[in-house]
């Protein structure tokens, strides 16, 4: 009888998650504390995090934490060390940012930083907090840190949707891709509202402003299952891993492929959070195309490049495969790509127009059924025209 052969240490890493690419070997891990909405217990639960690691003989710091004054929140820190902060001056006044550099001369093994989305003063070494700590990681350092789901960027169009406000403060999606850990601290919309109303997210005066706008029922309930969605995407993805790790057999669907048309204006923005949404559904990859004429990106006009790069860089921060496809005939070009790629499901931008000049001309819709087969065509309706 011969004896099982026994997997190798390298095997056992890769097979538990805990293997890391030769390239990548001092960058630090990423763990992520994420909420529906502020007060729900995110900077809580990373302080009760780091005071577990520290007990267990962890190099930790609170590089940066914002309490909003809440006691039980302070109380948190305890015996932590507290990294100082930086002392930026703006218009006369000095704003306190997270001191990245000290952080980095103190090097330790991990530092807890809330507030992930944050935008640093301007003066600041850097523009973004996430910036901040992906030059900690760079360094080997472990970060620990909170997000409200509203600052994804592929949910901005929709968060507008549902609040009627505009976030500012954005993350790419690749940072909670690349995570090692996404945590969601959930909390019942209801029990969110109690402690509203307690002052125990807010102090009396913005309470009662937040409860007339931001935190309504209905706000905090689509919130809430953008987080869970979010969180259950990662979840997923982790048991597939350990399915294959194990060879646990399955009859896996076949992978849908989506690919999204890209021009310069503004409104791609929207098109391609549809497009990436679809493809989060449909559990498939997204392929982000640009139609250019014949001579590359160096034959379009300047200002028109400005906004396909802007376009490009957000395609990238979702996690798409930008394509830039040369052309003079765009339905020619969208059809030899589509076909290259496989693709099962292609979306565009789509301005309503007169029916009197869709009998005047064929749409590129028209076009496209005409040069493709079992591919199905989604349109986004947007206020100015993407691709048709």
């Amino acid at each position: 009888m011969t004896r099982p052969k026994r997997p190798t240490p390298e095997v056992l890493l890769r097979r538990y998650g805990l293997a890391m690419n030769p390239k990548q070997a001092v960058r630090g891990r990423l763990r992520v504390y994420l909420g529906a909405a502020p007060g729900v217990g995110k900077t809580f639960a990373m302080l009760n995090e780091g005071r577990r690691l520290r007990a267990e003989g962890r190099d930790v710091v609170v590089g940066f934490v914002e309490t909003h004054g809440r006691r039980e929140t302070e109380a948190q820190i305890g015996d932590l060390e507290v990294v100082p902060r930086l002392a930026v001056p703006y218009r006369g006044v000095l704003i306190e940012e997270m001191d990245t550099e000290a952080i980095l001369a103190r090097k330790p093994e991990i530092a807890l930083v809330d507030e992930l989305a944050h935008t640093n003063a301007p003066g600041s070494p850097r523009e973004k907090r996430w910036q901040d700590i992906e030059t900690l990681r760079a360094a080997g350092i472990e970060v620990v840190t909170t997000l409200n789901v509203q600052h994804l960027e592929s949910v901005q169009d929709v968060v507008t949707g549902i609040t009627g406000i505009e976030v500012r403060e954005t993350v790419p999606d690749r940072l909670l891709d690349e995570a090692a850990e996404v945590q969601l601290i959930d909390l019942p919309p209801q029990a969110l509202l109690e402690r509203l109303e307690q002052g125990k997210v807010y102090p009396p005066d913005r309470a009662r402003q937040a409860l007339a706008h931001f935190f309504r029922a209905g706000n905090l309930t689509a919130l809430r299952e953008l987080a869970l969605r979010r969180t259950a995407v990662g979840v997923s993805e982790a048991l597939e891993g350990y399915m294959r790790e194990h060879h646990i057999e399955e009859v896996w669907p076949a992978t849908d492929r989506v690919v999204v048309l890209l021009d310069h204006r503004p409104s791609a923005g929207t098109v391609l959070r549809n497009a990436w949404r679809l493809a989060g559904a449909l559990r498939g990859e997204l392929v982000a195309a640009t139609i250019v004429p014949s001579g590359g990106l160096e034959a379009v006009d300047p200002v028109r490049r400005v906004g396909l790069d802007r376009n490009l860089r957000l395609a990238e921060d979702l996690g798409a495969q930008p394509r830039i496809v040369e052309g003079d005939r765009i339905a020619d070009a969208i059809a030899t790509l589509v076909k290259s790629e496989n693709a099962t499901l292609v979306v565009l931008g789509h301005t309503p127009e007169n029916r009197w000049k869709r009998f005047a001309r064929k749409s590129l819709v028209d076009q496209l059924l005409a040069q493709l087969d079992n591919v199905d065509i989604h349109l986004v309706e947007v206020p100015e025209a993407v691709a048709d």
